[in-house]
């Protein structure tokens, strides 16, 4: 770990938290830039052999901060975990450049626990690529990749790739709208985006309901269609009757 990456890292909170006022109060009193840094040097770590006290490092940061990032997961630059309670990144997640997650952000795998040393070495956890905000409580499972610039909202189950620049919510998630090519590196908070968050379920029922109105005023219209067809039969089929019965009642003299 480099001092460049510490104070790259710091900048990530100074501009990310309206709340952080100055370097000296994040280095300090901020649980999420601890459990980076304590990543920071478990990395290392593990990539030194040294695995069972990189562990023994990221366990105490998880006891410390109560965010538990494994010392093999991969992270960028300028990652950034606001509040981060809750905050579980997985052995093989791979996280870019600026990313930012909430509390209670899962990064997990889905693979059953059975034959898990079938597992070993094998990708079981989320790519996130660079500039992705993920809202608090999001639950990204699986070896799925998160596109650049993506947002997911919070509360979401993502187990399916997310494309680049767009923003998904739901259970399971669903992509909602694209972004605007031109701010999509704009900071989003908790994944929200000026256009909001508008719910996939509610925007399919608002369509039905639609489409249920039209068919019923279309109902009307053929209802009275169909009486006005039927009042004219009614008026025409007495004056057929009454010119029947008037030649039974005088008939035709045929001869003498």
């Amino acid at each position: 770990m480099s001092f460049k990456t510490l104070r790259e890292d710091l900048s990530s909170f100074m501009a990310r938290d309206p709340a952080a006022r100055t370097r000296l109060e994040v280095a300090l009193l901020y649980p999420g830039f601890h459990a980076v840094l304590f990543y920071r040097i478990s990395h290392g770590l593990w990539l030194r052999d040294f695995k069972f006290l990189a562990r023994f490092l990221s366990q105490t940061a998880r006891f410390l901060t109560g965010i538990e990032i494994h010392p093999g997961a991969t992270i960028g630059q300028r990652f950034f975990i606001d509040h981060g309670d809750g905050v579980v990144i997985g052995e093989t997640s791979e996280i870019g450049n600026d990313v930012t997650l909430y509390q209670a952000v899962t990064l997990g795998g889905i693979a059953p626990s059975v034959d898990s040393h079938t597992q070993v070495n094998q990708k079981r956890h989320p790519t996130l690529e660079d500039d992705v905000i993920i809202g608090s409580g999001a639950q990204v499972l699986g070896p799925i990749t998160i596109g650049e610039c993506a947002r997911i909202g919070a509360n979401a189950v993502v187990t399916k790739d997310v494309p680049a620049g767009v923003t998904a919510v739901g259970i399971p998630a669903r992509i909602v709208m694209p972004r605007d090519k031109e701010h999509a590196k704009d900071f989003a908070p908790y994944g929200t985006t000026s256009e909001g968050l508008p719910d996939p379920v509610l925007k399919t029922i608002e369509s039905l309901r639609g489409q249920v109105e039209t068919l019923m005023g279309r109902i009307d219209e053929l209802e009275v269609e169909l009486a006005e067809v039927e009042t004219t039969m009614d008026i025409e089929l007495p004056s057929k009757q009454s010119k029947g019965s008037k030649s039974k009642k005088n008939p035709k003299v045929v001869g003498s």
